[in-house]
C-alpha cells in the first residue's frame, strides 16, 4: 500500500479528490493537522462524492506522531518544486509515503533538507506555472508509484 500525506491542507476539495484517488488505488490518506476546513465540510465530501465514508483515512496532530507511527522501515518522499530530482527517478516501493505540503507554501524546507535524494519533483517547464494544483500534483505521483516495474 501507497500512503498519500497531506500536511496542514486548506483547500477542502483537494483533500477530498486526494480522498478519492485514495479509495481508487488502494492507498491510505492521512492528513497532518491544521487542516484549514472541517473533515465535515461539504466541499470536502462535495470533491469525494458518496465515496469519502470509505476512504482509508487516518488523521495526525502533527507529522512526528505520523512518522512514530509508521513502521520504522517506511520511506518518506517529499514533493516539492523546490526539489532537483524527478519523480519518475524515484524508486518507489510498497509502504512508501508520499509527502504533499500545504497549497500556499508547501513543504518547510527543513523537511526538503531532512528528505536528502528523497525530495522530489514533477517537472515543469521553465517560464510555466509557478505549482501543480495539490490533487493533480497527488495523482500524478500517486500513479507513478504504482507503476508496475521492470
Amino acid at each position: 500500500m501507497i500512503h498519500v500525506v497531506l500536511v496542514a491542507p486548506e483547500i477542502p476539495h483537494n483533500a477530498g479528490a486526494a480522498g478519492r484517488l485514495a479509495l481508487a488505488t488502494g492507498a491510505r490518506l492521512h492528513l497532518v493537522k491544521p487542516l484549514g476546513f472541517s473533515l465535515d465540510d461539504k466541499q470536502v465530501r462535495r470533491a469525494g462524492l458518496d465515496y469519502w465514508p470509505e476512504v482509508d483515512l487516518r488523521v495526525w496532530e502533527s507529522f512526528d506522531e505520523l512518522v512514530a507511527a509508521a513502521d520504522p522501515t517506511a520511506r518518506f518522499w517529499m514533493l516539492s518544486t523546490k526539489a532537483t530530482r524527478d519523480h519518475w527517478d524515484a524508486d518507489f516501493r510498497d509502504g512508501d509515503y508520499l509527502v504533499f505540503g500545504r497549497e500556499s507554501r508547501g513543504l518547510p524546507e527543513t523537511m526538503l533538507r531532512a528528505a536528502g535524494d528523497r525530495a522530489i519533483r514533477i517537472p515543469m517547464v521553465d517560464g510555466g506555472a509557478r505549482s501543480l494544483n495539490l490533487s493533480t500534483a497527488v495523482a500524478i505521483t500517486l500513479y507513478e508509484a504504482l507503476r508496475p516495474r521492470p
